[in-house]
């Protein structure tokens, strides 16, 4: 019979195979054989899973529902492998999926996480890390789009970049700013000059040559955000995903006070943010205060000139 941390990593590979991520199941799968081996266990049980599922125990409880499903669906595949193989139910630590509201960063808290990361140690990190953010800030992209770029997605002369098999198996062209582009320039010449053998073809690589892992961008964030002292205005910090928000507010914004008929525009930031349709773009246009000011105002001009 296969061993569990073998039939976790089976399983992670089948799973991608089949178009998905698993970001999480990378580190939740073989963190849970762990801590079944630490407690003599080579078999998946429902109490040992409620248990590893409800660490921390001053964890997010939705959290813990994420993780025990991560666990279910596991334990159904493995099931067919070993009978022993107990199936947590799905009615254990339930939970209704909610949209977050998302933290919508101002330009100075944008300012302050590029100074932060611009003072971390290593200038290889430093260089990485800053511009990573940057391009987040700049385009809207997902992480894990910006993190997977490889040297030749970026096209100089017509100063797009490539995005290859994003979300839904996706590729779109991403056209940049030139502030973008001579920001991403300089940062080739500096990541050439400091890594003269990289290890990897990855556009951004890590200290060691290899490309950026997203579980280690993500722990480098919240440093960056303890240091920047930036808060959400809600029980719940900033996130990263929530930089794509923010472009995606601030566009429909600037739109609106340019005038500019954000309906007839909504497709091109779908298209732009990769979406399957402006009905997901939605979602990221949360009613800040700004966003209704210049919404408020464009229906208000649009009243005056009415006869």
């Amino acid at each position: 019979m296969k061993p569990l941390a073998a039939a976790a990593a089976d399983y992670i590979r089948l799973r991608r195979a089949l178009g998905f991520k698993l970001r999480h199941e990378t580190w939740w799968l073989p963190d849970f054989v762990a801590f079944l081996e630490s407690h003599g266990s080579s078999v998946i049980t429902t109490e040992l899973a409620l248990r590893w599922a409800q660490q921390p125990v001053d964890g997010d409880p939705t959290g813990w529902a994420k993780k025990l499903g991560a666990i279910r669906q596991f334990a159904r595949h493995h099931h067919a492998c070993d009978p022993r193989t107990q199936i947590p139910p799905p009615d254990l630590l339930p939970y209704r999926r909610q949209r977050q509201t998302p933290h919508i960063y101002t330009d100075e808290e944008v300012k302050s996480l590029l100074q932060e990361a611009r003072r971390l140690p290593d200038p290889l990190v430093s260089a990485t890390y800053s511009t990573l953010l940057g391009l987040l800030a700049a385009t809207g992209m997902r992480v894990g789009e910006a993190i997977g770029l490889d040297e030749p997605d970026v096209d100089w002369p017509r100063s797009l970049i490539t995005v290859r098999k994003s979300k839904f198996g996706k590729s779109r062209h991403v056209p940049l700013h030139c502030s973008t582009l001579t920001a991403l320039h300089d940062y080739a010449q500096t990541r050439d000059r400091l890594c003269l053998r990289p290890h990897a073809s990855s556009f951004f690589i890590s200290r060691v040559g290899t490309r950026v892992l997203h579980q280690k961008f993500h722990h480098v964030f919240l440093r960056l955000l303890r240091f920047s002292g930036i808060r959400g205005q809600y029980a719940r910090r900033p996130r990263l995903h929530d930089l794509r928000h923010t472009f995606a507010v601030k566009t429909v914004r600037d739109w609106y006070r340019a005038g500019i008929d954000v309906e007839q525009r909504l497709p091109w930031l779908s298209t732009y943010l990769g979406h399957v349709s402006p009905t997901t773009t939605y979602w990221y246009l949360t009613a800040t205060p700004e966003l209704l000011t210049a919404a408020g105002d464009r229906l208000e001009r649009s009243w005056k000139v009415q006869p």
